[in-house]
């Protein structure tokens, strides 16, 4: 599923924060709004409002009698929704995956075992139509990845931790590299059972084993995925 924004604004940001994250325009290089406006054809409003958004992420600043440039990395938002995704579109690097995979690795398994001590019943029907969705989905990848996303998020949510709830900005970017590397793929491994084994251990509020469950789907995960570069390599030799 296509998740840029519409709107002409919007879309304007989108490439200009996508080159800045991918490396095109490198921390410390001045951006010049007006080669900006002529290259994408819009208005100096749409770039300086543009410009003022990723200001705002931390990307760029700009000062009198210098200009516009971009900033350290250090300095980005990393945890903003936007950066999230267009640090995993593409071919994302090694780094970064390994960073969402480790975040995950934190989150998950803690909100599973919160899950299975706080759980209503609201939260067992989402987490159950979710699994229905993905089992249902077949080959759809885009369902596949939709219905994923929204076990994982009902997983979060079950926990009734505000902040915890949060975290799923995170979790839904590293799922959504992951699973759109994985279900493009002309064959990919069933997921269903593990994500049925984290719903089992939530219905019965074993908190133990759905720990246990998330920590062996997070595992099945990082196998997937790795197994795919492998083959992305073999066939570049």
């Amino acid at each position: 599923m296509d998740q840029r924004p519409r709107g002409l604004h919007p879309q304007i940001v989108e490439i200009i924060g996508e080159r800045i994250v991918r490396g095109v325009h490198a921390p410390g290089s001045p951006l010049s709004p007006d080669r900006i406006e002529e290259e994408l054809g819009v208005s100096k409003t749409v770039v300086r409002e543009a410009l003022r958004v990723l200001a705002a992420k931390g990307l760029i600043e700009s000062r009198q009698k210098r200009g516009t440039f971009v900033r350290p990395r250090s300095d980005w938002k990393l945890l903003d929704a936007d950066l999230l995704r267009w640090q995993g579109a593409g071919t994302p690097d090694q780094g970064f995956l390994g960073d969402l995979g480790e975040v995950r690795g934190i989150v998950e398994p803690a909100g599973a075992r919160l899950a299975a001590r706080r759980r209503d019943e609201r939260d067992l029907a989402a987490l159950s139509d979710a699994l229905e969705r993905m089992a249902a989905a077949g080959a759809d990848t885009d369902a596949v990845v939709e219905a994923d996303l929204a076990f994982h998020r009902a997983l979060l949510a079950a926990a009734h931790n505000e902040l915890l709830t949060r975290m799923e900005v995170v979790i839904e970017a590293g799922l959504r590299v992951r699973d759109r590397l994985v279900h493009g793929a002309e064959h990919w491994p069933d997921s269903v059972p593990a994500h049925r084994a984290v719903l089992d251990a939530v219905r019965d509020r074993d908190a133990e084993a759905a720990e246990r469950a998330v920590r062996a789907l997070l595992a099945q995960a990082d196998s997937d995925l790795l197994g795919l570069v492998h083959d992305d390599r073999r066939e570049a030799e």
